[in-house]
């Protein structure tokens, strides 16, 4: 297939899932953020270099491109999947078999679970994981990283549980992890089986990649409830309507090119917190791209209601109130100072706000230098990028703490 052949496709600026076809003949499924950008990029210069010879001898032999819109990233990731399992193009899978592939799977239990499980584990046959029973199984998705952040994202509109025991299996463990996610609204708050059944049957249809399906039966929902008077029933599905439309998915797409994994191009948002002896603290956040910082998206936030000292609660207030600008573009990732409590942090508040951005943190040692980076590889970008947003975000959050002390001083 030539390049001047992508006109007659007419391919639009919206996500969705594209599929390079020899005749009737499905060669290989991708999902993409852009489908008109996306799938240009197979038609560059140097696309052996950054896709390899599999993907050109598949370029080549294609003689037309089909495409289905999507309203999210996020419904893209399971129709890609399911399009996958449908016509198990040769691109996609050859040199792999089914336990190389992760796959969605909700347990038969009475009180189903929601995981991401390895096919090397499940035996396909007895339809079985281990010694456990699963009554709907989705998949292959070719990142395992993407579906477990896939499921991060559901779990904010349709919470489920996703615990590694059956829910009533209650070790210390697994009561605190059912405590911490019911609080931030990822598991359900007031269970109820019947309601939970019917969430779960939802899940099952935005897993199947019928989300067209998914919102038909939320709108009937919606109606039926209202009809009877059931208002709060009406505004649940509602939300969940609105929902499906507006997850923010940018983390999705964060390797689109998944055999090239440089951060070129990733705006990386770095925090960090000053004061001194807990007053005047500051909390700053910086921008980075290509290596380069762009100063004039720098921002700072005087810290306010946080006990001295409390870095990890200024941390969260600084994050909360950077994520309630939505006019400010969202990172690919988030850089901040310290372990994993910092982190962990970081994550909860992104977390709490509905929104999945990879967070990575650099460790100091006794003289403020870096010690260790965590999750940078993970997160999609070097350690070098890492330490330098955290460098830049320090150096900045000193500056800024050194003008509102010095502020303060000449007011007394």
């Amino acid at each position: 297939m030539q390049k001047s052949e992508l006109r007659k496709s007419n391919l639009p600026d919206v996500p969705g899932v594209y599929l390079f076809k020899q005749g009737r003949n499905v060669l290989y499924v991708g999902k993409a953020t852009s489908l008109r950008d996306r799938v240009r990029s197979y038609f560059d210069d140097d696309l052996i270099a950054t896709r390899g010879p599999r993907i050109v001898d598949m370029v080549t032999k294609a003689d037309r491109v089909a495409f289905e819109p999507t309203p999210t990233v996020l419904e893209a990731l399971v129709r890609e999947a399911a399009l996958i399992k449908k016509y198990h193009p040769a691109a996609n899978v050859d040199g792999k078999d089914d336990k190389t592939f992760l796959y969605a799977i909700i347990t038969d239990e009475e009180i189903p679970r929601v995981l991401a499980v390895r096919g090397k584990d499940i035996d396909f046959v007895k339809g079985r994981v281990e010694s456990m029973k699963y009554k709907g199984i989705y998949g292959p998705f070719p990142s395992g990283a993407q579906l477990r952040e896939g499921l991060r994202l559901i779990r904010r509109i349709f919470p489920f549980f996703d615990t590694p025991k059956p829910v009533g299996t209650r070790s210390k463990h697994q009561a605190a992890k059912i405590e911490f996610n019911t609080q931030i609204g990822q598991y359900p708050r007031a269970f109820d089986a019947r309601d939970y059944r019917r969430t779960i049957r939802k899940v099952m249809l935005f897993l199947s990649g019928r989300g067209k399906e998914l919102r038909a039966a939320l709108e009937k929902e919606m109606r039926n409830a209202a009809a009877d008077e059931r208002f709060e029933d009406a505004a649940t599905a509602r939300r969940e309507l609105f929902a499906l439309d507006h997850i923010q998915d940018v983390s999705l797409v964060k390797d689109e090119y998944r055999d090239d994994e440089r951060s070129a191009g990733k705006r990386i948002e770095a925090y960090d917190t000053a004061h001194l002896s807990g007053t005047n603290a500051v909390g700053v956040m910086t921008v980075v791209v290509d290596g380069a910082p762009v100063k004039k998206e720098y921002r700072t936030f005087n810290i306010r209601g946080v006990q001295k000292n409390d870095d990890i609660a200024s941390l969260k207030e600084v994050l909360a109130r950077r994520l309630n600008h939505p006019e400010w573009p969202l990172p690919g990732v988030i850089v901040v100072d310290g372990g994993r409590t910092q982190k962990k942090a970081a994550e909860a508040a992104l977390a709490e706000a509905g929104i999945a951005v990879p967070v990575a943190s650099v460790v100091k040692d006794e003289r403020h230098r870096p010690r260790e980076v965590i999750g940078a590889r993970a997160a999609g970008i070097t350690e070098a990028d890492a330490v330098l947003a955290n460098a830049e975000a320090h150096r900045f959050s000193l500056a800024r703490h050194r003008r509102a002390r010095s502020r303060s001083l000449r007011t007394r």
